[in-house]
């Protein structure tokens, strides 16, 4: 099998993922898919056929005309005929529903990208002339209440490195793994913050992306553009300790090239990654959900800390808006603007 670049592979189960949903959803949903190709990620297509499951199944359950309708064979009129009140009702519906004998829940972030996610699926029949009216338009997209940033203080961090490093406070089975993913767990952990680069940009690194004269490393960002991240030198020990183990390890057929390799040898997974993050940082912190996410919070944290240059805080994570790094931000931005109270003079003293 000839080894396939991650990234091009998760595109490719993304779009059979989503040819599976699309036999399922009414036959006019394929425009909508056919038409947004172009302009979205395989994520985000598939990220709405799920949506748009979720809003298909609530008309089936709360409509009786199309109650014992096959999903499949609901018209497109049914669009024209919802109401603002009607979507409004779904977004009720989405707070907690029952499908499969299962519950489901959202939280407000989840509500707002399924409304979003309606917005734009209405808004192509709409433009496109193939339905009369747009209803979703005319709902408010709820306002989301602000949370607390989590992420981890300068000790915090050293801690953490220090605990992968040793393995204190592992439990006698935890221990026995470490001994032998000690090095790529600490060459992850110090990778994720000392960059600020997300997990999935971490999975899908290959041997060859990484340039250790230059100190670089070559990612694939959301949106699917390539981009140059440097490192320090905290960041390359650890990186080329764990490449010393790597090039002598023989990885499964298909996964030749990736980088971080599981004890099964082969590319490591987003959810891997996820529960090394956790098993670590619950050691160092027991207030704290510490995620990837968080991490990378972490890193951007300490470069603004370090060069009060937002833009450039932006440019590293690979934020397309200014705006969404300053969000995040904020609570530096005002100790900046704190500290520089007195930074011009009026008079001589």
């Amino acid at each position: 099998m000839k080894p396939t670049n991650y990234h091009d592979q998760i595109n490719i189960d993304n779009q059979l993922r989503l040819r599976e949903i699309l036999k399922e959803l009414p036959e006019f949903c394929k425009l909508f898919f056919r038409g947004i190709e172009p302009t979205t990620s395989s994520r985000t297509r598939l990220a709405y056929a799920y949506d748009l499951t979720v809003f298909f199944n609530f008309i089936k359950d709360s409509n009786p005309t199309y109650k014992d309708i096959n999903m499949k064979n609901i018209p497109i009129t049914v669009l024209d005929n919802l109401k603002v009140t009607d979507i409004e009702e779904y977004l009720e519906y989405l707070k907690v529903y029952s499908k499969n004998e299962s519950l489901h829940t959202n939280k407000e972030t989840g509500i707002k990208r399924k409304l979003s996610s309606l917005k734009s699926f209405y808004n192509y029949y709409f433009i496109n002339e193939l339905i009369q009216e747009n209803p979703a338009a005319k709902v408010k997209v709820p306002k989301l209440h602000e949370k607390e940033i989590i992420r981890l203080d300068p000790n915090e961090v050293a801690e953490l490195l220090d605990t992968v490093d040793s393995g204190e406070k592992l439990t006698e089975k935890q221990k026995a793994y470490h001994e032998k993913t000690k090095i790529r767990d600490l060459a992850i952990m110090t990778l994720l913050l000392g960059t600020g680069i997300r997990v999935s940009e971490c999975v899908g690194i290959d041997i060859n992306d990484i340039d250790f004269d230059n100190t670089g490393i070559k990612i694939r960002r959301k949106g699917g553009y390539e981009t140059t991240v440097y490192f320090g030198d905290e960041v390359l020990a650890a990186l080329l300790d764990y490449y010393r183990e790597r090039v002598n390890t023989i990885a499964f057929e298909g996964h030749e090239n990736a980088f971080f390799l599981s004890m099964q040898r082969k590319r490591m997974s987003v959810r891997s990654v996820e529960q090394l993050v956790g098993k670590y940082s619950k050691l160092v912190t027991k207030l704290k959900h510490i995620t990837p996410h968080k991490l990378r919070s972490t890193y951007g944290t300490s470069l603004y800390r370090e060069t009060g240059d937002i833009y450039l805080v932006a440019d590293v994570l690979g934020h397309k808006d200014v705006n969404t790094t300053r969000k995040h931000y904020a609570a530096q931005e005002d100790e900046r603007k704190w500290k520089a109270r007195n930074a011009v003079k009026l008079r001589e003293d």
